[in-house]
């Protein structure tokens, strides 16, 4: 008998592939909603049979409301993921599924940070791969909130951003709208001020900026030293971090990764900051939202975990999660809801 822990042997046992189309979050299709209209009829006349005329519009909206989620139940008739629904009226935005925050493989080895570091310096005096290089090519996943009356519940906002810059201050930027978990799907957008659906790998923003725009070396002049010690004082030259704690570390990591590519020594270099930040943490294996293996590595602190998945062979980091752990009834936020999350490619 093994000692792994028995819901980990479930989730293994799961007949029910994660692809499988049937089971996907998705914006419901045409189909689904002819579905739900005649559910949402069948339940108003039978809340007509039986109250009394003068209910309130209000408590007749909260009503058809419960009644759309057990038509649900019973039509799904499996385990129903969470969805954020967008419910503004006329032009309704159709239901996203939040993504689930990332868990560690239980009972996976835990990897100290120093031994992170010390591969990437080993990986980095071996030489090849590339330089450091200006741009970065990401996917986020970041959470539309609103706050005060009549705020819309929160949505997830999924795009790819590629940007490239060149010696010369010459470059170019792309965002797409694309979520590579449900590919082909539609996703939602907040482009144009509202959220609204859009076709998967919709471009939202093209831009080509001619020779000159930014300096040689981007907006501060100079590339990231490979040196931890010279790169904490480059985060608060370039980005205003004093990085005293983890969350301005972690915060002022990921805008450089916005602006570069690290190579091998500036990947050490960003390594080593993180094994010398306090508070974060090991926390085993996982598979990150484009599929790869990592070990992710966790702090919390102010109502907010945020983890870093980082390659254990050549110490890149592949991902950065922010996750409420305290719930935030002002944006109709709850304890488990993924804030952002961004996925470093190369």
């Amino acid at each position: 008998m093994t000692d792994e822990p028995e819901l980990e042997l479930l989730r293994r046992s799961d007949p029910v592939p994660a692809g499988d189309p049937r089971w996907r979050d998705r914006p419901l299709d045409a189909r689904t909603e002819l579905g739900l209209r005649r559910l949402l009829a069948a339940e108003t006349a039978s809340e007509a049979a039986s109250e009394a005329a003068a209910a309130s519009a209000p408590r007749r909206t909260a009503r058809r409301l419960g009644g759309l989620v057990t038509g649900l139940a019973a039509v799904a008739a499996a385990v129903v993921a969470v969805l954020v629904l967008v419910l503004s009226g006329a032009g309704t935005t159709p239901a996203v599924a939040a993504p689930v925050a990332l868990r560690p493989l239980a009972g996976s080895p835990e990897v100290p940070l120093a031994d992170v570091a010390g591969a990437a310096r080993e990986a980095a005096a071996q030489g090849g791969g590339t330089g450091t290089r200006r741009g970065s090519h990401v996917m986020m996943w970041s959470m539309g909130m609103e706050s005060g009356p009549g705020a819309r519940p929160p949505v997830t906002l999924p795009e790819e951003h590629l940007t490239r810059w060149n010696a010369d201050g010459s470059g170019t930027e792309l965002v797409v709208a694309t979520d590579p978990r449900h590919p082909g799907e539609p996703v939602i957008s907040d482009s144009g001020g509202a959220p609204r659906t859009v076709a998967d790998g919709e471009v939202l923003h093209r831009a080509a900026y001619p020779p000159g725009t930014l300096p040689p070396y981007g907006r501060s002049g100079t590339e990231p030293p490979d040196s931890a010690k010279q790169l904490r004082a480059y985060l608060s030259q370039v980005y205003g971090c004093a990085c005293a704690g983890t969350p301005e570390l972690v915060d002022a990591l990921a805008s450089l990764l916005q602006d570069w590519t690290p190579g091998p020594a500036g990947t050490a270099a960003v390594d080593e900051l993180l094994a010398a930040a306090p508070g974060l943490r090991p926390a085993g294996a996982v598979t990150d939202r484009l599929g790869r293996r990592g070990q992710a590595y966790v702090h919390d602190a102010a109502g907010l975990r945020r983890m870093l998945v980082l390659d254990p062979a050549d110490g890149r980091v592949l991902g950065i999660e922010e996750t409420y752990t305290q719930d935030r009834p002002e944006y109709r936020v709850k304890a488990g809801d993924v804030m952002s999350y961004q996925a470093w490619m190369d």
